[in-house]
């Protein structure tokens, strides 16, 4: 049988023992000798969420349907936290007549009695990764009112995170002041991102403006100063791209 071996690590799960990538592999790989088996490949996301199916190697293996006969796993939360997009994908094996099997539950989708624990098992997995959200969300909610430092991800626009603290991108920061001034003067959302189209200007991560990137700019309390999440607005300890004026922060807050 000929057989996809998936592994996957989340940056929550990277920290996690027995659950590294080369753990995963080398214990897919034995089993695959032991069952006979032959890995017609490997397909390893690292640091993708289980909790949907925007995984470039989990499209890959996918897409290669055709060339393998069974998904293996070293468990079932490898594949999906997500009960949907499992059973989705479980549909999909079936009518392709391809198999799925995690070894360390020992799930063998041929018989009735592992197709039903397969479910039972993505349901506490997808339980588990909603208690997981929601003690992040708490954390979270709790430094947005009480705590120091940025709360977002990734690089907002006009600033760069380094060492946990936000710094100014200045040939950013000017495109930034560029926007509040025409913003001020009158000029529309659109007439703005056309106006930075023309003069070649990027966008964050190289992509045109458009309305609704403008307005996000617009809206946020970043750039004078202020750190906000989930309608909580504070003081940041961040250097501010932009003046401020008496009625910022209500203006953040709305």
């Amino acid at each position: 049988m000929r057989a996809a071996l998936y592994a996957r690590v989340s940056t929550e799960d990277q920290a996690k023992e027995g659950f590294s990538l080369d753990a995963q592999i080398k214990k897919l790989e034995a089993y695959c000798r032991s069952r006979g088996w032959v890995p017609i490949g490997h397909f390893i996301d690292e640091g993708y969420s289980g909790r949907n199916t925007n995984r470039p190697e989990y499209k890959r293996m996918m897409d290669s349907i055709e060339d393998w006969d069974v998904a293996l796993v070293l468990k079932t939360d490898r594949m999906h936290r997500n009960i949907v997009n499992f059973s989705t994908m479980m549909d999909h094996f079936r009518r392709k007549k391809k198999e799925f099997t995690a070894i360390q539950e020992n799930f063998d989708t041929t018989t009735a009695n592992g197709r039903f624990f397969m479910n039972i098992m993505q349901t506490i997995a997808q339980f588990e990764s909603e208690q997981i959200g929601e003690r992040v969300k708490k954390g979270m909610e709790y430094k947005a009112k009480h705590g120091t430092g940025h709360l977002g991800s990734g690089h907002p626009y006009g600033y760069r995170y380094d060492n946990g603290k936000l710094e100014i991108v200045e040939e950013e920061a000017s495109v930034v002041r560029t926007i509040y001034k025409m913003s001020e003067e009158g000029s529309s959302l659109e007439t703005i991102a056309k106006a930075l189209n023309e003069a070649s200007v990027q966008a964050k991560k190289g992509g045109h403006w458009n309305k609704q990137s403008v307005h996000k700019i617009l809206r946020n309390p970043l750039y004078k100063g202020y750190i906000k999440w989930d309608g909580t607005t504070r003081e940041g300890d961040h250097e501010a791209i932009l003046e401020r004026s008496s009625n910022d922060l209500c203006e953040g807050e709305a």
